[in-house]
């Protein structure tokens, strides 16, 4: 009895610490290679010289500009361009599965202590796929709505020669003068 409580709550932290695994591409290294990540109709945030975001569609996508429709056509040089992050939308059915399957362990686990503790013999066996099927049930929905509900995420797929991206290293370098102490305060982040 108590083995398969411990299994079933083992089972269940499992499934609930199980991380999810993503792929990362890099971005593309030149603006006319954009049409091999992006197509007319996806949805963009393009990042410009001075740091100002506008999100779009893409209407038309050339080797040395791109055309957005956000209410209206505007037309974006290659060269104003320092960053192109595509939107991806958080797929409602991954939230439904995931709450499907994180429900139903949770049934089953459920339904199998309560075998462990009843002594009725087959009325009892059929607590355990019940529990499983509602608790998926509801698990499901809960999946859907939470995949619903919650923003998707951006995608990198271009950035400019030359412009920063987040993995690369600063050297600070800076003189520090005060009544006790004369120096260099050196700094250095990645």
């Amino acid at each position: 009895m108590r083995l398969t409580r411990t299994l079933a709550v083992v089972a269940a932290i499992a499934l609930f610490a199980s991380p999810a695994i993503a792929a990362a591409q890099e971005p593309v290294k030149s603006f006319d290679q954009l049409n091999t990540r992006l197509k007319p109709g996806d949805t963009i945030w393009v990042t410009d010289a001075q740091g100002r975001e506008v999100k779009g569609r893409i209407r038309d996508l050339g080797p040395s500009a791109l055309t957005l429709d956000r209410g209206g056509m505007e037309t974006i040089l290659a060269d104003a361009v320092r960053l192109i992050a595509e939107g991806k939308p958080r797929p409602i059915a991954r939230g439904a599965l995931w709450g499907l399957g994180v429900g139903a362990a949770s049934g089953l686990a459920m339904g199998i202590a309560v075998v462990a503790d009843c002594n009725e013999g087959d009325e009892c066996n059929a607590a355990i796929p019940l529990l499983a099927a509602f608790l998926g049930g509801v698990g499901a929905g809960t999946g859907a709505l939470i995949g619903a509900l919650m923003p998707g995420r951006k995608t990198v797929v271009y950035r400019a020669p030359g412009s920063a991206g987040p993995s690369q290293a600063r050297l600070s370098i800076a003189p520090v003068i005060t009544p006790r102490a004369k120096g260099v305060a050196v700094s250095f982040a990645f």
